[in-house]
């Protein structure tokens, strides 16, 4: 979501009574839970005319002047309505500059750093089994603060990991205060595997993604064959069809895009160009003319990015998947 569309949705749900907010809450996930509390927590007042604008928008009526001053704790009281108390605490006093709680659940609303200093002096199989349970970018962003071989070390038991049992959550209770609502269950919880690993690998940075698959290989060509068959990187781009391409740059914005090309293929530069309009496709190619060498690990961030868009939308199901394979330097 763009930050005018965050903006807009702050308003909105500061502009709904508590029940209702409460209500929308529900039905989104951790990081937009976060990402919307926060912008609710820095709005300010805001003007009748943006409010009716925003009601409007939604097809919902306004009346008057609504004061967002007490924003933090109408957030409080919609977040505890809608989450419950206990879920609430994990991100109210995170979201508000307070301190981070334990637990799988907190960790999921932790910055990488915060989490890897928590866990890294656990033993690498526990390791493994907390960051199956944390989304693959947040988890890969946790890796890359590891040591070489604890990364390594840990990637490895993730890429052959095929499920939790019950004696591994009861161990992972112990080292954090919660680990999933229904941790007692028989059944065992999944989460590793090839793919996993093929995720979380494909949110790090490239000379750490190409020291992990070496360690894997190492161990085990196979397994790391295999990850590698699931990656999908920037160049896979190409096997997407025309429609994918479309509804992915309606979601980039276009100075990531001129970044990301940097060093790409002409190939997928020219699938890139015949999905825009004539006129969007000659402005490309001129800022990217314009654009002059830039560092490779800013192309490589980019390109993560726009890799993220692309996982959600196959995730939503609005298009679907084909298919990294870097020292820092210039790219053309």
């Amino acid at each position: 979501m763009s930050e005018e569309g965050l903006q807009r949705s702050a308003i909105l749900m500061l502009s709904l009574g508590q029940d209702e907010a409460s209500e929308v809450f529900k039905f989104l996930g951790p990081k937009e839970v976060h990402k919307l509390g926060a912008a609710m927590a820095q709005l300010g007042n805001v003007g009748r005319e943006e409010i009716e604008e925003v009601l409007n928008d939604f097809r919902l009526e306004s009346v008057g002047r609504i004061s967002l001053a007490d924003s933090d704790e109408y957030l409080r009281t919609v977040l505890r309505k809608a989450l419950g108390d206990d879920k609430a605490a994990h991100i109210i006093e995170r979201i508000l500059q307070g301190e981070d709680n334990a637990g799988i659940e907190g960790l999921k609303w932790m910055d990488a750093s915060s989490v890897a200093e928590m866990i890294r002096n656990e033993h690498p199989q526990i390791i493994a089994t907390i960051l199956v349970h944390l989304d693959r970018d947040h988890a890969g962003e946790v890796l890359q603060f590891f040591t070489e071989r604890l990364r390594n070390d840990v990637m490895m038991r993730i890429a052959t990991l095929e499920g939790v049992q019950p004696i591994a959550l009861r161990e992972l209770n112990d080292v954090l205060t919660q680990l999933l609502s229904g941790s007692e269950r028989t059944k065992k919880s999944s989460g590793g595997g090839v793919k996993a690993a093929a995720d979380m690998l494909n949110f790090m940075a490239g000379t750490m993604e190409a020291s992990v698959l070496a360690s894997i290989r190492e161990q085990d060509p196979d397994i790391a064959q295999k990850i590698q068959d699931q990656m999908f990187t920037f160049d896979n781009l190409l096997d997407l069809d025309d429609r994918a391409i479309q509804l992915l740059l309606r979601e980039v914005q276009s100075e990531s895009l001129i970044v990301a090309l940097k060093g790409t293929s002409q190939e997928l530069r020219d699938k890139i160009f015949k999905n825009m309009s004539s006129r969007a496709a000659e402005a490309l190619k001129e800022d990217l003319e314009a654009k002059g060498p830039v560092r490779l690990s800013e192309v490589e961030s980019e390109q993560k990015e726009i890799l993220k868009v692309v996982r959600r939308l196959a995730d939503e199901g609005q298009i679907v998947l084909g298919g990294k394979g870097g020292e820092e330097g210039l790219v053309e």
